[in-house]
């Protein structure tokens, strides 16, 4: 019987900041479970060969169920299957979020110890920046963080378009204001992705007291007499289970843990009796509350200047491969900003993301003319869906509805966000490269063909949350340690555990949350210890 002190399901972004973190100390046995394959591919180390890598074998290929809001559309939602999670697949853009979300998380939901101030530590203990230092900013963590070291004419000239229209210049979106237009740092290091695989995994993969397994799918969550006892899952030498000592921590992002949590019988009660699964704990939350950012492209044709995709050869792959450098260090998104839809809004609500080529359906369409993309994302999401089973077999993908747009609000703010990016396109040294639209097809769209485009073209942006909430009473499934309720010996740490989903990118926040929750399970507090110290295993049994 193979036993640990921990078993962590799910070595993404916040999985394996938990591997790393709780093997500090020598005395402690973790297991990290990880269904997809070591991150290997070339592909996943060229920045701008982020999309190359969606539908293939690294991808879990999952399609969101039809959109009413969308004209009945199925979306694509790209999610990485290997080590590093997505951090292994995105488009590595730094951003933390405003600090108003994380009050919002404290106030609004009750998430005690998760307010701005608390979580800022974690973010500077994480990041290793080429740039900003302290306060903000930490230089000595796993996470590099660096200026891009390509950066195309076109997204220059859209930063200089925005100034030129009214944003505020910005060099750090993740300093004391977000609002402005600018260049995004990312999580590379000399011009290469840097995923949890390589900053937090790769550095401690000899340690003796962590075992990483690839090519382990969880089937369902081990309980006994109300408490987490262990893991069955599946590997090539077929069915396995592993225990936990001290916990079962479930790290497989805002799809894949509460399908676990569901399979294992933690879910709504009556929908688990659907499907001939025993209740072991009622949870009507698992899987509600499941938002994520959608993002709608205007595409323009360019003059004078070029495309990124026509950059995309052999001679450019083999230098960004070995030397960090050239267009295909490019991240894609390179540029963008944050603003507000209306006048009186708390925080900005909108984010764009600048691509100097055409960029549509995740970048699955090869280009054929010189484009531009700017890209509308409503980043404050007020509609709220679900993920729910389909079947036991936990190789089927569950029913994913995101509900995009169920809330008129969201559609409202994503037709003032498009009108403020179309503004943007009309003068400056931005304009003088355009030659003419072409998603939409007209220059001035009306309001009607504004809506029209916007329901026919939002995709997701990535960045699903909230399904395994946290907060500070029944209607949470984890409490503010991020424990689940009603199953001891059982943690949830991964994006799912948002109540409400940051203004930005997630990946940051996300290996937030494995730093903080490292700190809670060891019994630290910002690195120091408490009064009470980590708990052993045998006290945690």
């Amino acid at each position: 019987m193979e036993t640990f002190d921990y078993v962590i399901v799910g070595a993404g972004s916040a999985g394996a900041v938990l591997a790393n973190r709780l093997t500090e100390d020598t005395g402690t046995t973790v297991l990290l479970l990880e269904a997809g394959p070591p991150a290997d591919a070339d592909e996943i180390a060229i920045p701008a060969a982020f999309s190359t890598l969606i539908k293939t074998k690294w991808d879990w290929n999952y399609r969101t169920a039809e959109q009413k809001q969308l004209h009945g559309r199925r979306g694509d939602w790209p999610r990485m299957k290997a080590l590093g999670g997505c951090s292994s697949m995105n488009a590595m853009i730094y951003i933390r979020g405003n600090r108003l979300d994380y009050d919002t998380w404290r106030d609004e939901y009750g998430a005690a110890g998760w307010g701005h101030d608390d979580v800022l530590p974690y973010f500077v203990k994480a990041e290793n920046n080429t740039r900003l230092g302290g306060p903000l900013h930490g230089q000595a963590g796993p996470l590099h963080v660096e200026d891009r070291r390509y950066t195309h004419p076109l997204t220059e000239a859209w930063v200089a378009s925005a100034v030129g229209s009214g944003f505020n210049p910005s060099d750090d979106f993740n300093g004391e204001e977000q609002e402005g237009a600018g260049l995004y740092q990312v999580t590379c290091h000399n011009g290469h992705r840097w995923s949890t695989a390589r900053g937090y995994l790769d550095p401690v993969a000899d340690r003796p007291n962590l075992t990483i397994r690839t090519g382990a799918l969880a089937e369902r969550v081990l309980v006994e007499d109300g408490r987490a006892k262990g893991v069955a899952y599946l590997s090539a030498d077929g069915p396995r289970t592993a225990y936990a000592d001290g916990e079962v921590i479930l790290s497989g992002g805002a799809i894949n843990t509460p399908q676990l949590l569901m399979l294992s019988g933690i879910g709504p009660a009556a929908h688990l009796r659907e499907l001939g699964i025993d209740v072991v704990a009622d949870r009507p939350m698992v899987g509600q509350n499941l938002h994520d950012h959608p993002a709608t492209p205007l595409v323009f044709h360019t003059r004078d200047t070029t495309d990124l995709a026509e950059l995309n050869n052999l001679a450019n792959f083999a230098r960004a491969k070995s030397r960090g450098s050239g267009p295909l260090v490019s991240n894609i998104g390179e540029g963008g900003g944050f603003w507000r839809s209306r006048d009186g809004l708390p925080a900005p609500d909108l984010q764009a993301h600048i691509a100097p080529t055409g960029f549509w359906d995740n970048g699955l369409h090869e280009a054929t003319t010189r484009k531009v993309t700017l890209a509308t994302t409503l980043v404050n999401v007020a509609s709220r869906g679900q993920v729910r089973l389909r079947s036991t077999n936990p190789r089927w993908h569950p029913e994913i509805d995101p509900a995009y747009y169920d809330d008129q609000s969201d559609l409202d703010a994503m037709v003032a966000g498009s009108r403020r990016l179309l503004e943007t396109a009309r003068t400056g040294p931005l304009a003088r490269l355009i030659s003419g639209p072409a998603m939409p097809g007209v220059a001035d769209p009306d309001e009607g063909e504004l809506v029209e485009h916007i329901r026919a073209y939002t995709q997701t942006l990535y960045h699903p949350v909230g399904t395994c909430a946290m907060g500070d009473d029944e209607r949470s499934v984890v409490d503010s340690e991020l424990k689940v309720r009603g199953i001891d010996g059982l943690r949830v740490v991964d994006a799912s555990v948002m109540p409400m989903v940051p203004r930005g990118n997630t990946n940051a926040p996300t290996i937030m949350i494995g730093e903080k929750a490292a700190d809670m399970i060891r019994g630290l507090v910002h690195g120091r210890h408490t009064a009470k110290d980590k708990l052993t295993s045998k006290e945690t049994a």
